[in-house]
């Protein structure tokens, strides 16, 4: 990284700063507050179009690199500019969080849009159950939340039903019994 850039924390820690000050902007009395915010909300306005504009001289390759910066991604998503589909970018999302939920014994998997809804495959391994992280109903809470933030043109990401496991039935118990000789 360039000296004089943020990193990721850095990055994380002025967001969570400013909206604060956006929080405590808001309740000020009288009309400086919503002057602030308002001056807030425009500057964001200007620099969305600058982005958006970026992204209309870009080809292919460059907006795909663009998304792939997380902050980047982000802000494509929050003027509703991104180049892809919400449907790309949930499975994107579900992609980076799949190798977590291996690591606790899970899978999940993007399934489909049907609607608004996102529709994921969720299943727990052995190991998995309240080891993945609390359970499966985390499990598909942080999906959710992944997903909805990655594309939140869709209203909802649930889990589709679990099949239940195959049974295992021996060969020995398939064939006919020998008769007595």
């Amino acid at each position: 990284m360039a000296e004089g850039r943020l990193d990721g924390p850095a990055v994380e820690a002025r967001l969570a700063r400013l909206d604060s000050l956006l929080e405590g902007l808001e309740s000020v009395p009288g009309p400086a507050g919503g002057k602030a915010v308002e001056a807030v909300r425009l500057l964001t306005e200007v620099y969305g179009e600058a982005l958006a504009r970026v992204l209309d001289r870009a080809d292919a390759p460059l907006a795909d690199r663009l998304a792939d910066d997380e902050l980047l991604d982000h802000l494509l998503v929050l003027h509703d500019i991104h180049p892809d589909s919400p449907e790309r970018r949930a499975a994107r999302a579900v992609e980076r969080l799949r190798p977590a939920v291996q690591e606790r014994g899970g899978d999940v998997e993007w399934a489909w849009v049907e609607g608004e809804v996102g529709r994921v495959r969720l299943a727990t391994g052995s190991g998995c159950g309240s080891g993945c992280g609390g359970g499966t109903t985390e499990v598909a809470d942080a999906v959710r939340e992944a997903v909805l933030a990655a594309a939140p043109e869709l209203s909802d990401v649930q889990p589709l039903p679990q099949a239940p496991a195959p049974a295992f039935v021996p060969l020995d118990s398939l064939r006919r019994p020998q008769e007595a000789r």
